[in-house]
């Protein structure tokens, strides 16, 4: 399906509105859910309609959904009754008041936070009395990207077996987001992040991440845009070449950016928008040492069932090929007529450089990565030259393997 335009510098008013009352439902949300690791708790969840809150433990039970078809807030209760008013122009508190009203209506106790978070110059909720328009059309186009991004972010999710978050919306930021975890602790974050409580930023980054998400623009950005960074980034993370070409590393934010209409107009926008997801990841976690013959997998497919662990491991038995040029070259492992590769240069006789390795989704997980560095290591000793790793992957292939260390260039 054709994905749609969007244009920032023309609905960011709207944008805006929007914004703070996603807020307004969902600090009720964080109001009454018991804490969930990273702020999880607190998000929205794309559907075919709009956004919801999913279940909050609160009176009988309610679901807060933002219908961005009908342009309604709708509230439902665990007793099956309903209440909703009308989305359009109005102000952010005359919204707050509605809310609180449909929350009450359904034996709630709407009591939650009053002040917005992450926007400059916070003004009180029931305070808020300027008027504030609303673009159908660009909601219901906003509405259109969020579900053919959340489709690409949950097909990126499926190749992931370590600690992954859900697809989600975080109303903070207005960010729809997906996380990877290492597994293991980080350092303190500096928090100090404009109307967020320290001990939130804190706690929401004291594991390993790569993560990625989308913004409708805002933010040091005019424009919508998917970003992707890691906490914390690993030295040479700024460098590291990411997919497609439209991607750059953006210096303000400190991380990637993709702008949206890269994706839009690509031939392939959801190969695009995947490409760009896998090489931000694999640039994190090769230059961070993450363990990925544990962590990753295939990419799921319907009705197919994930190979175990105790059959996916293993090494591949099919030969590698090599493809030895003058001044270039690459390894070659073909299975089932999928192809991974890792491509090589030469600085003279006696010294080759490898320069990047791919290992596509379908083979992940079977340490076909390794077996490639792994035979480059076993000609590089055979033909006495030296290794220079300077593709990620070989790197920290060359980190886990200490006994390969003898063809390493010394200097």
């Amino acid at each position: 399906m054709a994905w749609p335009t969007l244009d920032y510098l023309g609905w960011r008013e709207t944008c805006s509105a929007l914004h703070l009352y996603l807020q307004i439902a969902g600090k009720y949300r964080l109001a009454h859910s018991p804490w969930l690791n990273h702020s999880w708790n607190a998000t929205f969840y794309v559907t075919p309609t709009g956004l919801t809150s999913s279940p909050i433990p609160d009176g009988p039970g309610i679901e807060i959904v933002f219908d961005l078809h009908e342009h309604r807030v709708v509230g439902v209760n665990g007793e099956g009754r309903t209440a909703s008013f009308a989305l359009g122009p109005m102000t952010v508190a005359a919204f707050h008041a509605a809310f609180v009203e449909l929350v009450s209506d359904l034996g709630g106790t709407p009591v939650f936070n009053g002040l917005p978070n992450e926007v400059p110059h916070p003004v009180p909720f029931a305070e808020d009395h300027r008027d504030r328009p609303y673009d159908r059309d660009a909601v219901r186009r906003f509405h259109q990207a969020t579900m053919r991004i959340d489709r690409v972010f949950n097909t990126f999710r499926t190749s992931f077996l370590g600690k992954s978050s859900p697809v989600h919306l975080f109303w903070g930021a207005l960010d729809l987001a997906v996380t990877r975890f290492s597994g293991r602790r980080a350092p303190l974050h500096p928090a100090g992040i404009p109307a967020l409580p320290d001990d939130v930023a804190r706690e929401a980054y004291d594991r390993e991440v790569s993560s990625a998400g989308f913004w409708p623009g805002g933010g040091g950005i005019d424009y919508p845009a998917f970003y992707a960074y890691a906490y914390p980034a690993p030295g040479g993370f700024r460098a590291a070449r990411v997919q497609p070409d439209a991607a750059f590393w953006h210096e303000g934010l400190s991380e990637f950016v993709l702008p949206y209409d890269a994706v839009r107009s690509a031939d392939d926008p959801d190969a695009t928008l995947l490409a760009f997801l896998t090489s931000t990841y694999e640039a994190a976690t090769d230059l961070g040492a993450w363990d990925r013959d544990l962590l990753e997998c295939a990419q799921g497919r319907p009705r197919f069932v994930r190979r175990p662990d105790a059959t996916a491991a293993e090494p591949v038995a099919e030969p590698i090929l090599r493809e030895d040029g003058p001044t270039k070259g690459r390894y070659l492992l073909a299975v089932g007529g999928v192809e991974a590769e890792m491509t090589y240069s030469r600085a003279g006789s006696d010294l080759v450089i490898i320069d990047h390795t791919g290992v596509p989704a379908a083979l992940r997980g079977r340490k076909v990565g390794e077996q490639l560095v792994r035979r480059a290591v076993e000609d590089a000793r055979r033909d006495r030259v030296e290794i220079v790793p300077l593709c990620p992957f070989a790197k920290a292939q060359f980190q886990r393997h200490p006994e390969w260390r003898d063809v390493l260039r010394k200097s």
